[in-house]
């Protein structure tokens, strides 16, 4: 699945829309370089299952939890030396809940992903435009 997104709002809504197929349980590892918009692809995908706080990117704390029609856990994992760090916070237990599990920088702890999982990149392209976005969506395991 490939979406082309010129705004941030339309970033918003491409989230949205692949939000519509999460049921639950699923981990989704965000690539893309710093100010790609993976945030804003969280934001979308957070007010489309019912939350409505404000999302942020929990890059001191980690990971934020929201509660909507299903629970999200958001992590920032760029501050992260060691992957086995995200075990004292309990990663397993948030990756085998019914949740909704996104990884911001998921490329820095590939090695302890799950088997399966929904990986999403989203690239610029200043050539088409400082809002271009390409968003490319793929299902792993």
């Amino acid at each position: 699945m490939k979406y082309i997104t010129n705004s941030y709002e339309e970033t918003e809504r491409a989230a949205a829309d692949f939000a519509g197929t999460l049921k639950g349980g699923e981990v989704i590892a965000m690539y893309g370089g710093l100010g790609a918009g993976k945030t804003a692809f969280v934001r979308g995908m957070a007010r489309a299952i019912g939350i409505s706080s404000h999302i942020t990117s929990p890059t001191f704390t980690i990971v934020n939890e929201y509660e909507g029609r299903l629970p999200l856990y958001h992590f920032d994992v760029y501050r992260i030396s060691d992957p086995e760090e995200l075990y004292e916070i309990g990663y397993d237990e948030y990756i085998g809940s019914d949740g909704i599990c996104v990884i911001e920088w998921a490329e820095l702890i590939e090695d302890i992903l799950p088997e399966r999982y929904i990986r999403i990149d989203i690239r610029k392209n200043s050539a088409m435009g400082d809002d271009y976005r390409e968003i490319t969506v793929k299902y792993i395991g």
